[in-house]
């Protein structure tokens, strides 16, 4: 059996915030430290959350497990799996050093994205140290929330510029009883266009990614659906799939190094190809491309504009400037007026997301 120590730090965690409300200075909010690159530089005040861990409550009939944001990723999912059961997001690590706390924080989602959920699905309740000290609790540990404004849910991605997370319940399921990667050569057009033809049919999908000239599928559920689906797409069966999968969700591909700055666009997933010049990767069956390019920000967010998504920079170039796509007025001032009802001392990660939060 997994074991992940059990330490809660909350008193300590609200100390440092009274020290810091006391003399206003402002606090960077870090857990394990993977996803630091990820957003606006900023500066400010270490408050670890790392040290507090533990698994609050898991009984894995009820699908539902809630832990403490310092609990290590990796022993978590250790003890999900030693139950046959996962993160349907399959969020990404970066890292040894990954936290539960900066999973939510960060809300990015691997390849099973389109079809497990984001991270934001999975989050059922959070307890959060407010902007004044409070320890605030949103949601709860059952599937069905109650409808209205989901604060639990906007914890995910916010990069910990509304509170401190202490604790997260989160949605599980069970692990597919079978997997199967397939591989065909296609260029990036002739992908899509299967892609969008596969996406009208009811393939056990779990991933879709092109890379070097080649499509990857993964297919996973019962023995006869995923033999059928095999079938149906073709290609040849990868030996090696879950580490492919595991290498495209965690960078570690060939694509992914290098210093030339990197850019994640969120596109309709049968948007044609953006004329901007670079490398690109294909993911979440045409819906996340990744691009390599030295082009401008103004360059790569209006072709992503001109195709009906957004763009961010995700690694490298200058994070001092704006890193994600430009707010409308109206979003601009939702986010500002959720900024001060959270954190109306502004101490938490300020300008982490935005310059104006």
């Amino acid at each position: 059996m997994t074991r992940i120590p059990d330490n809660d730090r909350t008193a300590e965690l609200q100390a440092g915030l009274r020290e810091a409300l006391a003399d206003g200075a402002p606090l960077a909010i870090r857990g394990g430290g993977t996803k630091a690159f990820y957003g606006r530089e900023i500066a400010g005040r270490p408050l670890e959350v790392s040290g507090h861990s533990g698994i609050v409550h898991y009984e894995p009939t009820e699908l539902v497990v809630t832990a403490r944001a310092g609990t290590p990723l990796a022993a978590l999912e250790a003890l999900l799996a030693e139950h046959g059961q996962q993160l349907a997001c399959e969020p990404p690590h970066f890292g040894d050093g990954a936290t539960v706390g900066g999973m939510v924080a960060a809300g990015l989602a691997g390849p099973r994205r389109p079809w497990g959920g984001a991270v934001r699905d999975a989050v059922l309740g959070v307890r959060v140290l407010g902007g004044d000290g409070e320890v605030l609790h949103f949601g709860g540990e059952v599937m069905k929330n109650v409808a209205g404004y989901d604060l639990s849910r906007l914890m995910a991605g916010s990069l910990g510029v509304l509170g401190v997370i202490l604790e997260v319940s989160l949605k599980v399921l069970p692990v597919p009883a079978v997997t199967t990667t397939r591989v065909l050569e296609a260029d990036a057009g002739a992908a899509l266009a299967r892609l969008a033809e596969w996406g009208r049919q009811p393939l056990p999908l779990t991933g879709a990614a092109h890379v070097d000239g080649r499509l990857h599928l993964r297919l996973a559920g019962n023995a006869s659906a995923v033999a059928e689906a095999a079938e149906r797409v073709g290609g040849e069966e990868h030996s090696g799939g879950e580490a492919f999968w595991t290498d495209l969700r965690e960078q570690r591909l060939a694509f992914f190094a290098g210093e030339v700055p990197l850019w994640r666009l969120s596109l309709p997933p049968a948007a044609p190809l953006t004329a901007v010049a670079g490398e690109r990767l294909i993911d979440w069956g045409g819906a996340q491309r990744w691009l390599r390019t030295d082009a401008p920000a103004e360059t790569v967010q209006a072709a992503a504009r001109e195709a009906g998504g957004h763009a961010a920079r995700f690694r490298g170039g200058d994070r001092t400037g704006e890193v994600f796509a430009p707010l409308s007025p109206a979003l601009s001032s939702l986010h500002r007026s959720l900024k001060r009802a959270l954190d109306p001392h502004g101490l938490f990660n300020p300008g982490r997301m935005y310059s104006e939060l």
